[in-house]
């Protein structure tokens, strides 16, 4: 079957009131005793899967370099796209004027304008909007999506004043940020390669969607133009390098992941002799399709097979907020099947594809109550299942065990980002501060999986070499950075 994944880029999750709580009495009826015999086995076998020793994340961390090679030496050579960005001038705090972001990358697509002061008051004001696209235009027609887009940000425009002014002659200008895979053809100009995260929108691959988004908004009579073309990792590392600039990478951890870093010109063979004129540029490395010597479970096996896009974004299907819920929910419906883990028979509700998601998982790993009221309240109200505590505590090891997985992995990766930028600028960046922009709901609302993340690099870099690379969370980067490339490459003078 196909699996439509509905999780929502990860978020903190409340529970209004403790289960036990509700109504003066426990709402959850306590499970038989689960056969823990049959159990047992089963997570072990599930945590020597997806264990993560050293020597693993060596071998990823090298793989992701020497794949990061070949994605480079030739369109096609490895699993990586290394998408080049057309970005080789960087924001450097002189931009003025007022200037607009449509960030679209998951779930929701957000609006932002922002006004610029130039180097004295650089950010004078930000103002955002999000917008949640309806299900069936995430498998529906592309006149519909880019309608749907472009009227979003038709209203939002309306609503320009206070502090915000565009100068007198110039048109509005748009970062567009596009975070799927798109061949890139000028700094305002991409084709897409396909769709991911869940997308199926037909008409789309092979069209530049830039143009998509224009004729939209002509069709909104909306007078915009698109500056900038660009991934939100590419945005996030605008964004974060305009206030700091020992930034060198930037990752996305959310409902997708991506990553993108600094390269210089002259150790990319693809370029086919194109210029730039800071001899550097950012490379998109689409690293969710990475699939190199990682730990895999009969679950991932699985779900990948009744996805959308089986036996691609293998990396991103292990590390990523869309899926994490969904690993656990398949390992829990088995030891239900298997080992009676819920004292009955597996519910509907646990059944359904989907239905749990990383905010979940993370909320339930964040309990530490006696009893792990919140673990049962989550299993009761989504996955329409009785526990008892024995069970709850296998819930919570399992949830650990996947979000472990998938945080040393995701360290692994920018290790090797940074391995191979080390070893092609012959020491340049060894010893020095070097920063990773960091955003993504899954990184800034799961604690755990961050500690995995930075434990994986201190592990790989060693204690010393590896105080020199800052991990910093850059919030909502993407939108900013987009609006500052779309400044950089105004066709206006500052």
């Amino acid at each position: 079957m196909s699996v439509a994944a509905r999780s929502p880029a990860v978020r903190s999750v409340s529970l209004s009131r403790p289960w036990t709580a509700r109504m003066g009495v426990p709402r959850v009826r306590m499970a038989v005793q689960s056969n823990l015999v049959s159990i047992a086995p089963m997570l072990t076998k599930l945590q020597r899967d997806c264990a993560t020793p050293l020597s693993v994340l060596r071998h990823v961390a090298d793989a992701m370099a020497d794949d990061m090679r070949a994605g480079l030496a030739v369109d096609g050579g490895s699993d990586l796209k290394m998408i080049l960005s057309y970005v080789d001038r960087l924001p450097t705090g002189n931009e003025k004027g007022l200037f607009y972001a449509l960030d679209l990358g998951g779930t929701n697509f957000r609006v932002l304008r922002v006004q610029l002061g130039g180097k004295d008051e650089r950010v004078i004001a930000t103002e955002f909007d999000q917008v949640s696209i309806p299900q069936d235009l995430m498998f529906g027609t592309t006149e519909d999506l880019f309608n749907f887009i472009a009227s979003g940000l038709a209203k939002f425009a309306q609503n320009e004043g206070g502090k915000f002014h565009l100068a007198q002659g110039r048109m509005r200008e748009i970062g567009f940020t596009f975070s799927f895979p798109v061949k890139q053809t000028s700094i305002d100009a991409g084709i897409l390669i396909k769709w991911t995260k869940g997308f199926a929108v037909s008409g789309t691959a092979g069209k530049d969607v830039v143009a998509c988004l224009n004729e939209a908004m002509e069709r909104q009579g909306l007078n915009m133009r698109v500056s900038a073309l660009v991934n939100d990792t590419v945005g996030t590392l605008a964004g974060a390098r305009y206030w700091d600039y020992d930034v060198m990478v930037a990752v996305i951890l959310g409902t997708g992941t991506n990553a993108c870093y600094m390269e210089r010109v002259d150790v990319i063979p693809k370029l086919q002799g194109l210029k730039s004129t800071s001899g550097r540029t950012i490379v998109n490395t689409e690293w969710g399709a990475f699939s190199n010597g990682l730990p895999l479970t009969e679950y991932d096996r699985e779900m990948d097979a009744e996805s959308i896009n089986p036996g691609e974004q293998i990396f991103e299907k292990t590390i990523s907020g869309m899926y994490l819920g969904e690993i656990v929910r398949r390992v829990l419906v088995k030891m239900d099947e298997a080992g009676a883990l819920f004292g009955e028979c597996v519910p509907e509700k646990l059944s359904t594809p989907f239905v749990l998601g990383t905010p979940h998982i993370s909320t339930m790993q964040q309990d530490n109550s006696k009893d792990l009221q919140a673990v049962g309240s989550i299993l009761y109200d989504v996955a329409g299942v009785n526990s008892d505590l024995s069970a709850r505590r296998i819930v919570v090891e399992v949830c650990d065990t996947v979000a472990k997985r998938g945080g040393r992995l995701a360290g692994a990766g920018i290790v090797g980002i940074l391995q191979k930028m080390e070893e092609d600028s012959k020491g340049t960046i060894s010893g020095k501060r070097t920063v990773v922009a960091m955003d993504g709901g899954l990184y800034e609302h799961y604690p755990q999986y961050r500690r995995y993340l930075q434990d994986a690099v201190t592990e790989l870099l060693g204690s010393e070499l590896s105080k020199n690379v800052v991990i910093e969370h850059s919030k909502d980067g993407s939108g900013i950075g987009a609006a500052l490339l779309a400044a950089t490459n105004s066709k206006y003078e500052h």
